[in-house]
């Protein structure tokens, strides 16, 4: 890809890159060719090693690291077609070869929004608690990043009313402090000691106070999937941790 030697002279930098990172690259050079314009993923590969190139004193990588670099652009290329980032032209040149981008992959503007969708991975589905492992999540690969983060919190909310049988108008860090008090609430683990009772019912308010109460009452900006991700499993945990407080309170006496 001849783009390359102009966005990474260094073939060393090119070799230090992921194949995901390098991915990213070539999906933005790409771009700039066309967006509907076809390309043949072996010709990719040989642009690099352009023999009129070299006659001319344009840049080029070292003839020594050439299996290293074909092989780098290879794992990227690979990597984008199994991310369905790049895809087969239609029949016959498909066969033969021949890629496009994907409607996803035109949609990336930038290597921040291609970061993103690279973080937004990080959430699989199948690790979330049940509660919010399909709207939550559905959410969040829409890019609804702040929606997905309250619905999340809103889902730890309304397990800690149900599981300690409080009335619907109860809600909020208050409700999170009383279900959670220290030898007195009904979601505190007893057989701890005081200060790992207090340390939960803080980490319960604090989590609600800090990521649903504010989405609450105004739009809060959440600036990349990182963060919702953070957020977004910190309410799966909780949500855990009522699910088994919520089964001792059953099995109690």
């Amino acid at each position: 890809m001849r783009e390359l030697l102009t966005e990474i002279p260094d073939a060393d930098v090119l070799l230090a890159l992921e194949p995901e990172e390098l991915a990213g690259k070539m999906l933005l050079l790409l771009r700039t060719r066309g967006e509907h314009q076809a390309f043949h993923v072996g010709a990719l590969r040989t642009e690099v090693w352009d023999h009129h190139a070299a006659l001319a004193g344009r840049p080029q990588y070292p003839q020594n690291r050439r299996q290293e670099v074909d092989l780098a652009i290879a794992e990227a290329l690979a990597w984008l077609e199994a991310q369905a980032l790049i895809v087969p032209a239609e029949d016959p040149n498909g066969q033969n070869g021949f890629r496009h981008l994907s409607r996803r992959a035109r949609r990336f503007e930038s290597e921040a929004a291609f970061i993103d969708y690279r973080t937004a991975r990080l959430l699989p589905k199948d690790l979330l608690h049940p509660a919010i492992a399909n709207e939550v999540w559905l959410t969040f690969m829409r890019g609804a990043y702040p929606a997905a983060v309250f619905e999340a919190m809103r889902a730890v909310e309304i397990a800690v009313r149900s599981a300690a049988d409080y009335p619907a108008a109860d809600h909020g860090v208050p409700m999170m402090r009383r279900a959670f008090a220290p030898n007195a609430g009904p979601l505190a683990d007893h057989t701890k000691d005081a200060g790992e009772q207090e340390a939960l019912a803080a980490l319960f308010a604090g989590a609600i106070g800090s990521y649903k109460n504010p989405h609450s009452h105004r739009n809060v900006p959440i600036d990349t999937a990182r963060e919702a991700v953070e957020m977004i499993v910190l309410a799966s945990h909780l949500l855990g941790i009522v699910d088994a407080r919520a089964a001792a309170r059953r099995g109690a006496p």
